[in-house]
C-alpha cells in the first residue's frame, strides 16, 4: 500500500489482514513504493505522498511495468481527471472497512481475471488500456 499518513496505512494494513491477505508493506513516497512492485499483485495508492504528488506516477508505473492491479484511495479524486490508463479506478476517501473490504474484493477479482461486481462507491476509470471489464 501507498500511502504517507501511518495511521491510516497501519489501518488499512489490518482490515486487509483481516481479509486473510498478506500486506507486502507500506511505502510514502516513490522510492519505497517501486522497492515493493516485485512482491505485489494489487497496490492501494494515495496520491499525495511524503515526496509530493507522485502516486499517479507510481500507479502508472506499478500497472504497466510490474503488472500491479493499481486502485487508487484519495481525499483529491478529482485530481486523477479522468483517469490512469492501466489502472481500475478511485476509492474516495474518507472509507469504511466495509468500502475497503469491497474495493480489495474486487481489485483481487480483477488481479485474478476474475469477474466481479465493482462496489458501489469505487470510481471505474473508463480509458483504452485500462482493466476495467465491458
Amino acid at each position: 500500500m501507498v500511502e504517507d499518513e501511518i495511521f491510516v496505512a497501519t489501518e488499512i494494513e489490518h482490515v486487509i489482514e483481516e481479509m486473510g491477505f498478506e500486506p507486502v508493506g507500506i511505502a510514502a513516497e516513490q522510492r519505497a513504493a517501486l522497492a515493493l512492485a516485485s512482491k505485489a499483485d494489487v497496490a492501494l495508492v494515495d496520491l499525495n505522498l511524503r515526496d509530493g504528488a507522485t502516486g499517479i506516477n507510481i500507479g502508472r508505473i506499478l500497472s504497466q511495468t510490474h503488472g500491479v492491479t493499481v486502485m487508487f484511495m484519495t481525499a483529491n479524486p478529482a485530481q486523477l481527471g479522468s483517469g490512469v490508463p492501466g489502472t481500475i479506478g478511485v476509492l474516495p476517501k474518507p472509507v469504511t472497512d466495509q468500502d475497503l473490504r469491497d474495493a480489495v474484493s474486487y481489485a483481487v477479482a480483477r488481479h485474478r481475471a476474475s469477474e466481479a461486481a465493482p462496489p458501489r462507491r469505487l470510481q471505474l476509470f473508463k480509458l483504452p488500456g485500462s482493466l476495467n471489464l465491458t
